[in-house]
């Protein structure tokens, strides 16, 4: 994980918050069905705040959270009496076939490599586990997009095949992420790439409701038994 980038959200853990999590959807579209009903513990990497607790919850499951924020997670203590821990995406302290079930959440623009996150994911997941990734669509989320809030439409620069970190650009708006955080950008057939370099079955992608152009995809996938 990029340390430096990551590094700014601590101190921002209360405006995340504010901004993302509080008078939110108690599950974010889709995830609680993608999810599935399941038990035992569930590694929730990216926890950020604590956004998805609950959600892990109402499927039977047990929270374990890891976010690079101290910040971020000083505010999802107060949503679970569960494991929290700092650590990296792309080198995370468990040992291999920790889980029977990891989400990665929202980390695919924040992330030096999405692939080694995706590994490492797949690393810690038991034979037969399941692994929820929900985040940026590729296509219509990003640092080449641009919102038109007057009709929901965006617009794609052609910095859009250009994968990495992204240098700030006059149309990111004001006061959202991306001023805050910066963002990274992992193109579409990246994206689809670092999955297959995993080794997972593929079972599901969906693009959550929402506005009409598409904010998010998710996928579903599973660790061969």
């Amino acid at each position: 994980m990029n340390t430096v980038t990551n590094a700014r959200y601590d101190g921002l853990a209360d405006w995340y918050d504010d901004r993302f999590v509080i008078g939110g959807e108690p599950h974010q579209p889709g995830l609680l069905e993608l999810l599935g009903e399941g038990s035992g513990p569930c590694l929730d990497i990216g926890c950020g705040t604590g956004r998805n607790f609950e959600t892990i919850r109402a499927s039977g499951r047990e929270v374990v959270g890891l976010d690079y924020s101290s910040d971020q997670l000083r505010l999802a203590r107060t949503r679970t009496d569960g494991p929290l821990m700092v650590g990296d995406a792309a080198a995370l302290p468990f040992p291999d076939e920790s889980f029977g079930t990891v989400m990665v959440m929202w980390i695919s623009t924040d992330v030096d490599d999405f692939g080694d996150v995706l590994r490492e994911a797949t690393r810690v997941l038991r034979p037969g586990g399941v692994m929820i990734e929900y985040g940026v669509h590729p296509c219509f989320n990003g640092p080449h997009v641009v919102y038109n809030d007057e009709d929901g439409s965006r617009t794609a620069h052609t910095t859009y095949r250009q994968p990495g970190w992204h240098e700030p650009a006059p149309y990111w708006g004001e006061g959202g992420i991306r001023q805050h955080i910066g963002m990274s950008h992992v193109p579409l057939a990246d994206y689809l790439n670092a999955f297959l370099s995993t080794g997972l079955v593929l079972e599901r992608f969906i693009e959550p409701e929402g506005p009409g152009v598409p904010h998010a995809l998710a996928v579903r996938a599973r660790k061969r038994a």
